[in-house]
């Protein structure tokens, strides 16, 4: 079999470094930011929350709009706005601007994820569509790795807005390659209103993606403030706090490789019980032994590749659901994990402001618990419905 299509899929997973980096790397320059605007450190923050939003809110408006383009039109659309977000951003002063171009790079962040993902699991062959997922999603994972990093390094001797320079002009790069690599990929027929709401009203769908929304809360309380609470838990140097974090993003890397690579052999239900499972536990004793370094160490990057082994199996999942909506579903799932991703660093600053800072990895533990539940009813409600068809 040619192997044509894992360069295909190699290039959404560089793009998708790209994009990635476009969100993740503002979080580590945003005292930069702040001094650059004039405005305190949680002034500046709110352009995270502004590009959650935007990207939970934007992208399934964009994908119903364009849904009659083939999907190499919709990502060469996606990556045109992240380079317009991007000129926003270094072109254009002040904080109004910035929001202005955080609002327009979500909303690019968001449609290139779900048309990667749609495209990943129809470029792959019967059988590799879920590894195909998981490596695209590595694409994501290593912005943390490489992106952050890189940049961080980066501000230390350039302005700060020498990334997103980069970050524009490889991506307007990516366009031209797109058009010449992937395929004019059929997209998806409009789905009228009523459709999307039937969809909405699956129990397995809504289920499925209350999972996405519970188990990304729980990994947005804890890896929101993950530096405060190693420091408080087991001191380090600066240095080697980073160096936790970059192996932190290593492991996320491993992590959601091996998701892709259980669920073609061992299935949905049983990739994601051991992740969810295994991350409940890691969540729960980085809590309670947490603080001999090596300790706290490795609790941490089982937590890191427990937790990234569900998202790719939660995206094949929603897929195989509905897979003549795909598109649909998967912009769903987006905006629910970033709507997550929001509501868990909101409950984990209540947390780390009224309780130790430990607490935040039991409440993270209490959001994932629930998330196995909604899944157990989802399993049950799809074995219900195979006994039905099978009488």
């Amino acid at each position: 079999m040619s192997n044509t299509w894992k360069r295909k899929i190699y290039l959404l997973t560089l793009i998708s470094l790209l994009v990635g980096t476009s969100q993740n790397i503002f979080v580590g320059i945003l005292d930069q930011v702040a001094d650059y605007a004039g405005v305190t450190v949680p002034a500046a923050g709110q352009l995270v929350t502004l590009f959650a939003l935007a990207n939970a809110i934007g992208t399934p408006i964009i994908i119903l709009a364009t849904a009659k383009l083939d999907q190499r039109k919709q990502m060469i659309l996606a990556l045109s706005f992240t380079v317009l977000g991007c000129a926003i951003t270094v072109v254009l002063p002040g904080f109004g601007f910035l929001m202005l171009s955080r609002i327009v790079l979500g909303i690019g962040m968001g449609v290139f994820i779900v048309t990667a993902f749609s495209l990943a699991a129809k470029l792959a062959p019967p059988g590799h569509q879920a590894s195909a997922l998981a490596t695209v999603t590595m694409g994501f994972s290593a912005s943390l790795v490489i992106g952050v990093p890189i940049g961080r390094l980066i501000t230390e001797t350039f302005d700060w807005k020498v990334i997103f320079w980069g970050i524009g002009l490889l991506c307007l790069l990516a366009i031209f390659a797109v058009a010449k690599m992937i395929p004019a990929t059929k997209g998806e027929a409009p789905v009228p209103l009523g459709k999307q709401l039937a969809l909405l009203k699956n129990p397995k769908i809504t289920f499925a993606l209350s999972v996405t929304f519970f188990l990304f809360i729980g990994y947005a309380v804890f890896y929101t403030y993950i530096t405060p609470f190693l420091n408080a838990v087991s001191p380090m140097s600066e240095r080697a706090v980073s160096l936790t974090l970059f192996i932190f993003g290593i492991a996320t890397l491993i992590g959601s490789k091996l998701g892709g690579f259980m669920t073609d052999r061992l299935g949905i239900a049983r990739t994601l019980f051991f992740g969810m499972s295994v991350n409940v536990l890691a969540l729960i004793l980085l809590s309670t032994i947490a603080g001999p370094y090596i300790v706290t160490f490795v609790l941490l990057m089982v937590w890191a590749m427990a937790a990234w082994t569900s998202g790719p199996t939660l995206q094949y999942n929603l897929v195989s659901l509905a897979p003549e909506a795909s598109g649909i579903i998967l912009s769903l799932n987006s905006s629910v994990l970033q709507l997550g991703m929001a509501t868990g660093a909101g409950i984990g600053g209540l947390v780390t402001g009224g309780l130790s800072i430990q607490s935040i990895s039991l409440i993270g533990a209490a959001s994932v618990v629930i998330a196995i539940s909604f899944f157990a009813i989802s399993f049950g409600l799809f074995r219900s419905d195979a006994k039905v068809r099978s009488n």
